[in-house]
C-alpha cells in the first residue's frame, strides 16, 4: 500500500510534532519535542517522494516549482491542521519540509504577551516590527494581534502573505487576505494596490 501525505500529517499532528521532513533516500521525518525522528521505516523513493509533494499542489503552483526550483504554499488538511509547505530540490530531487500551524489564533492573553502589545494593537495607525528567528512565533505573534483588532475594531484588514498560514473569520472588521503567487504577483503591486482598497 502506497504511503499517503495525509495520513502523515495526521500522524505528525496526533503524536504533537511540528515538522514534517520528505526527500528521495531517507525516510519520512517528523520533529517531536525538537528532536527529528524517522515516521516510516522504509526510505522513500524519488518517485514516491514526488507524488507525495505534488499531491499538495494545485497546477499553478506545480508550473511555479518547475519554473523557480523552490516554493511556499500553504496546504489545509481539514479537520486536522493547516501546514505551511516548503518545497525546494536538493541533490537533483524535489525535498519538502511542512509546519503543522494551529488550527485557532491564540490570544494574546494566551501567548503571555505584555500589555503594550494590546496597547500597540489599538493605535489608529503606524508600523510595526515583528522580527526573530525561525520557530520563534512571528507569524502567530502578528495573528494574535490582527484577530485583536478583528475582535474589537470596525475595520478593512488587508494582508498579503507568503503564504497564508492562519485563516481569519471576519468578526467586527472586515478581513482580506491575499497570497503571494495566487492572488497577487508581488509584494509591490499588492502595498499599490491596497491603497486603493480602503484600508
Amino acid at each position: 500500500m502506497e504511503l499517503q501525505i495525509e495520513t502523515l500529517m495526521e500522524q505528525l499532528v496526533e503524536k504533537g510534532g511540528s515538522d514534517l521532513h520528505l526527500s528521495a533516500g531517507l525516510p519520512p521525518y517528523g520533529r517531536f519535542s525538537g528532536a527529528l525522528k524517522p515516521m516510516h521505516e522504509a526510505p522513500l523513493a524519488e518517485e514516491s517522494c514526488n507524488r507525495l509533494i505534488f499531491s499538495l499542489l494545485n497546477n499553478n503552483q506545480r508550473k511555479q516549482l518547475e519554473q523557480n526550483w523552490e516554493l511556499d504554499c500553504s496546504y489545509g488538511l481539514k479537520g486536522v491542521a493547516r501546514f505551511r509547505v516548503n518545497v525546494y530540490r536538493e541533490k537533483g530531487c524535489y525535498a519538502a519540509c511542512l509546519r503543522a500551524l494551529g488550527s485557532s489564533i491564540p490570544s494574546l492573553q494566551q501567548l503571555g504577551l505584555p500589555d503594550v502589545v494590546r496597547e500597540i494593537s489599538e493605535r489608529p495607525r503606524g508600523l510595526v516590527l515583528v522580527t526573530g528567528p525561525t520557530g520563534s512565533g512571528k507569524t502567530t505573534t502578528l495573528a494574535a494581534l490582527l484577530n485583536h483588532i478583528n475582535q474589537q475594531r470596525a475595520e478593512h484588514i488587508l494582508t498579503v502573505e507568503d503564504p497564508i498560514e492562519f485563516v481569519y473569520k471576519s468578526e467586527r472588521s472586515v478581513i482580506h487576505q491575499r497570497e503571494l503567487g495566487e492572488d497577487t504577483r508581488s509584494f509591490a503591486n499588492a502595498l499599490k494596490a491596497a491603497l486603493r482598497e480602503d484600508p
